[in-house]
């Protein structure tokens, strides 16, 4: 089977506010790379992908660009969603709900999902949530109902993907690999090998829920913000920890007011 670089975890500027890279750039990037494809990944928001008419994705060739999110979740860190084309719940479009729910969310409308750099950060990262500490040793583990885990990713240190990786190991689960890119220089450091037959978001689900074993790899990307700030970098974390709990609050009634479930086909 033929396979192709994809990167699994871009951020794009149109979509995310703390990234400087336009789709158009990243994808010209990892053309320039000799890469197959990427999945747009930005926070909560979809807006990056959306910035591509039709005309331009028509234009890309063989490259493929697919559309994902990163997910914030209420107290479990952030996750990797692929919805199918077409079929987007309204509860994804607005950050905060509690892990279990989205997983149900997904999973009830064909989606795939996962905990991005579940090794990294206090927050921000599965493993590192209190969410993760309160319900470890639950016999039916959570851990069990993702579809993947990320198994690489750029922005982390050698130990927290191999964390990772064990983790993937131990529940066998599919893993990706991105470059949670923000900046142009960042793009393309991680990535998960793929057939080339994916062209669709639906392709990469089936391929995932699959089961196969991806080959996945990269190179560590030091200009991070956490890399410069160093342990000032603690602040901003916990800084974000009360940001997120304030956002998940200003977002509640609009998710109660999309219920949470059924497809949103208007968007």
């Amino acid at each position: 089977m033929e396979t192709v670089r994809f990167d699994m975890h871009v951020h794009t500027a149109e979509g995310s506010s703390d990234s400087s890279v336009g789709i158009r750039e990243a994808i010209a990037i990892l053309k320039k790379k000799g890469f197959g494809g990427m999945l747009v990944t930005d926070h909560n928001s979809y807006k990056g992908y959306e910035s591509l008419t039709d005309e331009e994705k028509r234009s890309l060739g063989d490259f493929v660009v697919l559309r994902g999110i990163e997910y914030d979740t209420l107290s479990s860190g952030h996750m990797l969603i692929v919805m199918p084309e077409g079929k987007i719940p309204g509860g994804l479009y607005h950050r905060g709900l509690p892990v279990r729910a989205l997983i149900r969310l997904v999973h009830l409308n064909g989606g795939i999902i996962g905990p991005a750099h579940m090794c990294g950060e206090p927050f921000l990262s599965f493993y590192s949530t209190g969410f993760w500490f309160k319900n470890r040793r639950k016999k039916k583990c959570i851990l069990d109902e993702f579809d993947f885990f990320e198994g690489y990713n750029a922005c982390e240190v050698d130990e927290n993907n191999l964390r990772a990786r064990k983790a993937a190991f131990g529940y066998d689960k599919p893993m990706t690999g991105g470059s949670d890119s923000h900046r142009p220089d960042a793009v393309g450091l991680g990535w998960a090998k793929l057939p080339k037959t994916i062209r669709t978001e639906q392709d990469l689900i089936d391929y995932i829920k699959s089961g196969p074993k991806i080959y996945i790899g990269g190179h560590f990307y030091g200009k991070s913000t956490k890399e410069k700030l160093g342990k000032a970098n603690h602040f901003l974390v916990y800084g974000f920890f009360y940001y997120n709990k304030a956002m998940n609050l200003f977002h509640q009634a609009k998710r109660f007011a999309k219920h949470c479930t059924g497809p949103d086909t208007g968007r």
